[in-house]
């Protein structure tokens, strides 16, 4: 009986141990290498202009201010235009590579 009850302490305590460890984990982060744009505006009233890239609307400048967040976009040639009502504050042809960020001056 001693001896049951001693094999049964044994137990219970091995389980109690190996129930307190984690099993190992692998943690990988992924790099975002995409090239990005973002937009230093010299001039106030540009703020509520919109992006356009390749003719795409990508929302207000303000959103992509330098310093606060970039527009993230395939490798290649695209052309950016920042439009307000009638008013084209930019339009350029540029070439970005991966891990490029290019700052672009509205005035």
């Amino acid at each position: 009986m001693k001896r049951l009850l001693n094999l049964l302490l044994v137990l219970v305590g091995f389980l109690l141990t190996t129930a307190c460890t984690q099993m190992p984990t692998e943690k990988s982060n992924v790099v975002d290498l995409r090239p990005a744009l973002t937009f230093r505006i010299e001039n106030p009233a540009a703020n509520t202009a919109r992006v356009n890239v390749d003719g795409l609307d990508m929302g207000q400048v303000e959103a992509y201010l330098e310093g606060k967040a970039v527009l993230r976009i395939f490798p290649g040639t695209h052309r950016v235009q920042v439009i307000s009502g009638s008013t084209v504050w930019l339009d350029e042809r540029l070439y970005l590579a991966d891990g490029v960020v290019r700052a672009l001056i509205i005035r």
